[in-house]
């Protein structure tokens, strides 16, 4: 199986940490158990230069460094004007070769300055980016970006569309797959029939080494950047085999809400009050939740015919830090974290395969928390308006307590 994470981020890009180069990548997708990675920023040239120093090209499409293999990925902001409203939308470009992304760059670079940030904002609609990336290479694959994001994404409640082809035009025909976000799962978008024939795919869109994973893909293929990509745009379930998610409830714009007013709400309560903040007055923060309830058609629980499947899981460190009642960047939680990674090979063997009974051997509280987060029993408290969702895997008179997952 190769465990996939195709949208991350480098040092270069805004709000990243400065450990998102290819020592600290590499370094930490051997601790996660990732097989597979975008390189994110390749628009970037102080990033792109360090790729093609590091990188060594294994097939077509195809690059390794340190054991980790390789696509080459950006992503590209969008900030245009379009039936009477700004749109900010988010996509993510593969590419083949450097040689294809440096013709990309150079197009590019004639709409904006690539150079300001590792995820550069152009002011180029979307579907005009499209146009310009597939007529340098079909060989290129694009992907919108965590769709439900209120600020900048396909169907943002803020900024988005409520139809792909508002979005994309003639050129949705060349749209195959979307990516979810944190803050939805493929549960929550199968609501939507007009999705139906997009892949779903989830990626952790890290801005730190250590939060690599925290969604990703899993395939059953030859490690090859065609039969991947051909993987997802079939929706092959024989080489496409699901996706690693969080509770979507942990991501940072489940519910709707106010972070500076503390006010969170369900749908149905921003509803009540008219999409107003009681306290301050102003219009609340809508989350994806709500957007997805907007948009659907089906109730939630329908599961299409051609759907890949999924699962959630809590990052390992957090089930750790609850189930010894410490903080997550404790001495204690760093310490059983590297003995786990390390007797059994990495997080994610922790994770999905390593029997219960085994771990119990090694911490029997840490053991339960993982068969409960395996089981989805566990309780979340919704995020919202950039306030990540807080997990609770044990009852507080269990002695665990309750903590932000970020």
């Amino acid at each position: 199986m190769i465990i996939a994470d195709l949208h991350i981020h480098s040092k270069y890009s805004r709000a990243t940490s400065k450990n998102m180069n290819i020592d600290g990548i590499t370094k930490w997708a051997k601790i996660k158990g990732i097989d597979l990675l975008g390189t994110g920023d390749f628009t970037h040239y102080q990033w792109l230069s360090e790729l093609k120093a590091h990188l060594k090209e294994v097939s077509y499409g195809l690059y390794e460094c340190n054991g980790t293999h390789f696509f080459l990925t950006g992503e590209v902001s969008s900030i245009y004007s379009l039936g009477g409203r700004v749109r900010k939308i988010h996509t993510i470009i593969f590419a083949p070769t450097f040689h294809v992304v440096e013709k990309i760059n150079k197009e590019l670079s004639k709409i904006g300055n690539l150079d300001a940030d590792g995820r550069p904002i152009l002011g180029l609609p979307a579907k005009d980016l499209v146009e310009i990336v597939l007529g340098i290479s079909k060989d290129c694959f694009i992907i919108p970006a965590h769709i439900w994001t209120p600020w900048f994404s396909l169907f943002g409640a803020n900024s988005g569309f409520d139809d792909i082809e508002e979005c994309f035009g003639e050129y949705t025909k060349n749209i195959h797959a979307l990516e979810t976000g944190l803050s939805s799962d493929p549960l929550m978008n199968w609501t939507l029939s007009k999705l139906d024939r997009f892949a779903l795919i989830s990626n952790s869109d890290a801005h730190s080494p250590e939060n690599l994973g925290r969604e990703a893909n899993i395939f059953n293929c030859k490690l090859d950047y065609k039969e991947i990509i051909e993987a997802i745009k079939k929706k092959d379930k024989d080489k496409f085999k699901g996706t690693i998610e969080f509770f979507p409830e942990e991501g940072k714009y489940h519910f709707d809400g106010h972070r500076n007013c503390g006010i969170t709400f369900s749908p149905k309560e921003t509803k009540a009050h008219n999409n107003i903040c009681p306290k301050c007055k102003r219009p609340l923060t809508i989350g994806v939740l709500h957007r997805v309830d907007e948009l659907s058609d089906r109730e939630l629980g329908f599961k299409p015919k051609a759907a890949i499947p999924f699962r959630h899981l809590v990052p390992l460190r957090e089930i750790i830090a609850v189930s010894i009642d410490k903080t997550r960047t404790s001495t204690a939680v760093k310490k059983l974290y590297d003995y786990l990674v390390n007797h059994f090979g990495s997080e994610f063997r922790v994770l999905l395969d390593i029997p219960i009974e085994d771990l119990d051997k090694v911490h029997s509280k840490v053991a339960e928390g993982i068969s409960r987060t395996r089981e989805g029993k566990i309780k979340v408290e919704p995020g919202y308006d950039g306030v990540y969702g807080k997990v609770e895997i044990f009852e507080k008179e269990e002695g665990a307590k309750q903590i932000s997952l970020f």
